[in-house]
């Protein structure tokens, strides 16, 4: 029972977001024919693993666990002006045991940026219209019988509306510069609006811990953003993407940045054999990090801190 609630769990991104009750229907989707101003394509990606023992002298736990990866893109381009749209989906999971089925891998991220000629050739003036969120609840675990909420759909999510310029000297590279931009940071769960997490205003509590004002679900910035992306084949069947976010609220401690950098090698061994390595650094001086540095249970400190995420797949994978 359990390992049909973890794939239905898996696999509900792909239904849900990719709507259609299989991959042979998204694909039939995607690959209809557009106008020829127009580009569209994609990716997907689905990695497996399991692990069974069954009197191992050398001990071990049962394992299973998968990840499934999503892009999409859909461009155009006629004459002076671009309307680039992208979708990157993320989603995997891991049980141990009979602990917790624990997430590996949970992303939304949507970009759509329109651009119009400016000047020199490689210099557009842009709009570029971000949002970022993920599936399902994260949390932090103690043992095999404990967890505690500490993200979750919607919760957070980020929406940026920037206006400024987009370098583009190549297909290759893309650098845009918005010294223009508001940020919205959504915390709709109520607990960790609460809690104050990602930078809302937390709850006002009395001496006797009754909430008197909840925490707010919205924050405001307003500031600088750039955007640095670069994706290229760097040898056969072997794809490099990478990308740099930069933020700066204007309005409250201009010389914190907001730093995210991802980077994605996707390696084609076969027609439908893939690999994949994907890593991502996030540091955001809103975000607290809570370390328990003698793993006991007790925090020594909260605060910012430096965040790391690395995911290394293999599996089945097709581009369309």
């Amino acid at each position: 029972m359990k390992r049909i609630l973890f794939f239905a769990l898996l696999l509900f991104p792909v239904f849900t977001f990719a709507q259609a009750p299989a991959i042979t229907d998204t694909l039939k989707v995607v690959t209809e024919p557009l106008p020829k101003s127009w580009k569209k394509g994609g990716s997907f990606g689905f990695n497996f693993t399991q692990t069974t023992y069954n009197n191992w002298a050398a001990g071990g736990v049962n394992s299973l666990s998968g990840q499934m990866l999503l892009g999409l893109y859909v461009n155009y381009k006629k004459d002076s002006t671009t309307w680039e749209n992208s979708g990157d989906f993320a989603f995997g999971l891991v049980q141990q045991g009979k602990g917790y089925a624990r997430k590996t891998d949970d992303k939304i991220d949507l970009t759509s940026k329109y651009s119009r000629y400016a000047f020199g050739n490689v210099w557009y003036y842009s709009a570029l219209l971000g949002f970022k969120t993920q599936f399902l609840p994260g949390y932090t675990f103690e043992g095999d019988t404990a967890r505690t909420l500490v993200s979750d759909f919607l919760s957070p999510a980020y929406t940026i509306l920037a206006i400024g310029l987009d370098y583009k000297p190549n297909k290759k590279f893309s650098l845009f510069i918005a010294p223009v931009t508001g940020k919205i940071t959504f915390v709709n769960n109520q607990e960790l609006a609460d809690q104050g997490a990602f930078g809302v205003k937390a709850a006002e509590y009395d001496t006797a811990g009754h909430r008197l004002v909840p925490g707010e679900n919205i924050r405001y910035e307003f500031g600088g953003y750039v955007r640095a992306q670069y994706q290229a084949e760097i040898m056969t069947n072997v794809n490099f993407k990478a990308r740099l976010e930069l933020f700066t609220n204007y309005l409250d401690h201009p010389g914190n940045i907001d730093v995210n950098a991802e980077t994605l090698i996707s390696m084609k061994v076969n027609k439908f054999i893939t690999a994949s390595l994907a890593s991502q650094v996030i540091y955001d001086n809103d975000i607290n990090i809570d370390v328990d540095k003698n793993h006991d249970g007790i925090i020594e400190a909260t605060g910012p801190r430096l965040q790391f995420r690395q995911v290394l797949g293999v599996g089945f994978g097709v581009k369309f």
